[in-house]
């Protein structure tokens, strides 16, 4: 069973920055093959594609926060980051963190971040 583990949510002021990161519990080889990505959840709202790495190299983000946050990868730790700058009121949601596995055709899911952003 693979396990994600997310940390660095938290209270924010507007325009501040936080740093997301999420570690898997696979070996290094599993993790380079994998797909992996950001999703969050706003309450009252659906979960929404935040930025996702394709194991091609392709790198996709939401239209609200292109430009403003940066996801990266280090294959040598299986851990996937979320750097988020610029922050505003309405990405004030629970963070979760996603890797897809292609040879198995499963997602697997973190426990959730929260992240606020307020003054």
């Amino acid at each position: 069973q693979v396990q994600l583990v997310e940390s660095g949510g938290g209270l924010v002021q507007p325009g501040g920055s936080l740093n997301l990161s999420c570690t898997a519990s696979i070996s290094r080889s599993f993790f380079n093959n994998s797909a992996v990505g950001w999703h969050r959840q706003a309450p009252g709202k659906q979960r929404e594609l935040v930025a996702a790495i394709i194991t091609a190299g392709e790198v996709l983000y939401g239209d609200s926060v292109e430009g403003r946050f940066t996801i990266s990868r280090d294959n040598d730790k299986s851990t996937v980051y979320l750097q988020m700058n610029g922050l505003k009121p309405e990405d004030t949601a629970v963070y979760y963190c996603n890797l897809y596995l292609p040879y198995v055709d499963r997602d697997y899911w973190g426990q959730g971040t929260q992240v606020t952003v307020s003054s």
